[in-house]
């Protein structure tokens, strides 16, 4: 009787098992994330309009990822990407000193007694922020776009160049690697000069934007999306706060640009 040894067969390659298990890995940290005890109860209340499980599975943070939010206000998603990067990441929690002033008792409570060591708070003003290049994996730009076509003196809030703030954020971001952009949604064709009136942008004028600067459009979702937002109220309206229509776009720099 002859008999046959047959070796095990495998489906799949090493570098796609690799990519699965690097998937798995980031997914069950962001999972424990979101259930970090750390958190703040106010954060855990918002969760459910948030959806952080899918924005940053969206975005792709894995642990060990150094990442950038911009505009990063009480520092919602500061936390969470700290935790889910892990000790062998970074986090860089930008604000500028209008949205640190607005944001300054959420701050004190998040960073109070060093309790996020590992999130570095970083102060630049508009147009006048510096960035070490190739650094980031991701950037995060949450809620906070459409504020690049707010102007007004009397808070501090400086005219920002656009095109030089974009210039700099692609610099700062590695070759391949993502800025993601969650904003508040306006009509499509809604003109730049109602965008700070309203606190939304049309998603088209952010793929234009970032698209002029060097991005790759990479993908979008749907899943802060909401088809019954009055698009003609402000976003921070009491009746649709949380509950606005957002575009959640996913732009790329170029491995080889």
């Amino acid at each position: 009787m002859l008999a046959v040894l047959l070796a095990p067969y495998h489906t799949g390659s090493a570098a796609d098992e690799a990519q699965t298990g690097a998937e798995s890995g980031a997914a069950a940290a962001i999972a424990a994330a979101i259930e970090d005890p750390l958190r703040l109860r106010a954060d855990r209340a918002r969760d459910a309009d948030r959806k952080p499980e899918a924005i940053l599975a969206f975005a792709g943070l894995r642990p060990g990822m150094t990442v950038l939010d911009m505009f990063s206000g009480g520092g919602y998603y500061s936390q969470l990407a700290a935790s889910v990067v892990g000790p062998t990441g970074k986090v860089v929690a930008h604000n500028n000193t209008p949205y640190a002033t607005i944001a300054r008792t959420q701050i004190e409570q998040r960073y109070a007694d060093g309790r996020l060591a590992s999130v570095e708070q970083l102060l630049g003003e508009n147009n006048k922020l510096t960035l070490s290049a190739d650094t980031f994996d991701v950037a995060l730009l949450i809620l906070c776009y459409h504020d690049v076509y707010y102007i007004d003196g009397q808070r501090g809030w400086e005219r920002i160049d656009r095109p030089l703030m974009l210039a700099e954020l692609y610099s700062a971001v590695k070759p391949g690697g993502v800025v993601l952009v969650v904003d508040h949604v306006a009509e499509s064709g809604t003109p730049e000069d109602v965008v700070a009136g309203l606190h939304r942008i049309d998603p088209a004028l952010v793929r234009s934007d970032f698209s002029a600067a060097g991005f790759r459009f990479d993908a979008e979702s749907d899943v802060l999306s909401n088809d019954n937002d009055p698009y003609d109220v402000i976003a921070m309206s009491p009746h649709v706060r949380g509950q606005t229509d957002r575009a959640v776009l996913r732009f790329r720099k170029p491995a080889n640009p």
